[in-house]
């Protein structure tokens, strides 16, 4: 077993990055929410994530999507 302590993965994707920091700043920004908007907002947040690990590209739209719906909403302050 190596010492060396594992630094991430061994490949740059600068758009996979992108996306993942996206993700979460949606949740950062989902948690201080009352709790049944933070939920209803947490999942679709989770089935993006999910749909990353298949086709990034889409889930990117989606998230595109999901945060321009999340700050014109007037529900989430």
């Amino acid at each position: 077993m190596s010492t060396v302590p594992w630094a991430g993965p061994e490949f740059d994707d600068p758009a996979l990055t992108q996306l993942a920091r996206q993700l979460r700043d949606a949740h950062r920004a989902v948690a201080p929410l009352p709790a049944d908007t933070r939920q209803r907002l947490i999942r679709h947040l989770l089935a993006i994530t999910d749909l990353a690990k298949r086709d990034p590209g889409l889930a990117a739209r989606r998230l595109e999507t999901f945060l321009a719906d999340f700050h014109e909403s007037p529900d989430v302050g």
